[in-house]
């Protein structure tokens, strides 16, 4: 599916939170309402059937509680997108990544035939996956035996995190796959794109401290010749290569709508590292060689991550909404803030914090420029109403379809509306953070861990109800704006 991940090693909080983000975002011409639900041991399957692929599975017993954000309407399967499970454990979706022909043809994608069933895919693996997980690195490897037994029809890029570690997966082909942990001084921009420039096999397969892969993938590459790095004799094979050359994608797709959108990340978060409108190779928005990871000239919150997920080349000639530039220029690339953003979780584990409260879930919905975060702490039985009772029906009731109306009624009057769009995100961001340290102060004073559950959800439930009445009054505002701004407007009224 369309999206875009940003991996950050460590923020700025006290206790130096990762932090894994990742936008959900529709296909061209469709919408998916989303909600948040906490899924309990007890309706966890036990046998699943994925709806595309049409595989089924048995799945272990004694699940963990996790968060998800599935879609409102079911009759495509799960698409979980986003959790955290009982056991401070979070996973992000699937991110459709690139491949070429080569792998394709080396180990094609398991794709439904008839009665013949597919492998698994975007639908199925925060469902397969989230509730069994006591780490991150048990994320990659429980992710990395499905993949190898039975298959996926789709490219797939997957983060893990816990307390300590954030883990990229990233697929080959239809069975094979590699993994690499985030360094904690780094953070990584990943825009539907194989993105992994580095990786080192003797260590995949020795101690795996910072790479985990497919045991038979040193053999996979040589015996079909995947690695494109230029040696001497002397070196003919060598352990560290590069994924990029050898598993993704350099096409002109890729420059509209891949790589653009790491190059403007990358610009944004260290704006003095490069001179990055010289077009020099590295640093453009063409570039195939713009890297994986980066060190940020500064700590990273979770603002800066929001405000990049939500960007539309702001500041250079290709933002659509600014009047600089070509009418081309200004629709070249493809936005990483896009109309058809159907959520975007933040997930933050915050290691110096009680395992009782210890992880929160930022959720967003509908088009991001637009929007703003509700914090959720995730151990807790239930989601607020106001996030988890989206249907397919439109209403205020909703975080999602309220986010929605409003992105929708803004986007065409963006000069005049956006100034009551960032007066609410700051309200509503400023709300949240205090939301947070009130329920931290509450959770540290409960008279026992059992009492913290109900303490923590009905902070939920709190700030939920004190964004959607900031919601709801810049829905009004908005509404208002537009409508004075109609084609049918007329000046003269009644004497």
């Amino acid at each position: 599916m369309p999206c875009t991940t940003l991996l950050v090693g460590r923020d700025a909080s006290a206790d130096g939170s990762p932090l894994v983000a990742r936008t959900e975002d529709s296909s061209n011409g469709t919408f998916d309402p989303k909600r948040v639900v906490v899924v309990q041991p007890e309706d966890q399957p036990r046998t699943y059937t994925s709806v595309i692929g049409r595989r089924t599975i048995e799945l272990p017993e004694e699940p963990l509680r996790y968060t998800a954000i599935p879609n409102a309407l079911p009759d495509e399967g799960v698409w979980a997108c986003a959790g955290i499970n009982a056991a401070n454990v979070a996973m992000s979706a699937t991110e459709t990544i690139t491949s070429n022909p080569r792998v394709l043809g080396a180990d094609p994608l398991v794709e439904r035939h008839g009665d013949q069933p597919g492998g698994f895919g975007e639908e199925d693996f925060v469902t397969l996956v989230l509730p069994y997980l006591r780490s991150a690195r048990e994320g990659v490897e429980r992710l990395g035996a499905l993949l190898a037994e039975h298959g996926t029809y789709e490219m797939n890029g997957i983060a893990f995190s816990d307390a300590e570690d954030i883990w990229w997966l990233e697929t080959v082909g239809g069975h094979h796959w590699i993994a690499r942990r985030v360094p904690e001084d780094r953070y990584v921009t990943m825009p539907n794109q194989l993105g992994i420039d580095s990786f080192d096999l003797d260590d995949a397969e020795g101690p795996g401290r910072d790479h985990l892969a497919s045991p038979d993938l040193r053999e996979f590459v040589r015996e079909h010749h995947l690695d494109l790095t230029l040696r001497d004799d002397s070196a003919s094979e060598a352990a560290v290569f590069n994924p990029r050359d050898a598993f993704g994608s350099h096409s002109a797709h890729d420059h509209v709508y891949n790589t653009p959108r790491a190059w403007y990340m990358q610009r944004t978060l260290n704006p003095t590292s490069e001179d990055w409108d010289s077009g020099r190779p590295g640093a453009s928005p063409h570039s195939d060689t713009l890297p994986w990871s980066r060190r940020p000239e500064r700590l990273l919150t979770i603002e800066d991550v929001k405000d990049v997920l939500s960007s539309h080349f702001q500041g250079t000639v290709f933002d659509p909404y600014s009047s600089r530039g070509t009418e081309a220029e200004r629709r070249a690339f493809r936005p990483i803030g896009i109309n058809r953003h159907n959520a975007l979780p933040i997930l933050q584990i915050r290691p110096d914090h009680p395992e009782a409260s210890r992880a929160l879930q930022w959720i967003s919905y509908a088009s991001n420029p637009f929007n703003t975060l509700i914090p959720m702490f995730t151990n807790v039985e239930e989601a607020p109403t106001y996030l988890g009772t989206t249907t397919g029906t439109v209403s205020t009731d909703s975080f999602y379809w309220a986010s929605r109306m409003i992105a929708a009624l803004a986007d065409a009057h963006f000069a005049e509306t956006i100034p009551l769009i960032e007066r609410y995100q700051l309200e509503a961001l400023a709300l949240g953070h205090a939301a947070v340290h009130a329920a931290d102060e509450a959770a540290a004073g409960a008279g026992s861990t059992e009492d913290v559950p109900a303490l923590l959800a009905a902070a939920n439930t709190r700030i939920a109800e004190r964004i959607r009445e900031a919601t709801d009054a810049l829905l009004g505002s908005v509404l208002f704006t537009a409508s004075n701004r109609m084609t049918n407007r007329f000046s003269l009224s009644d004497q």
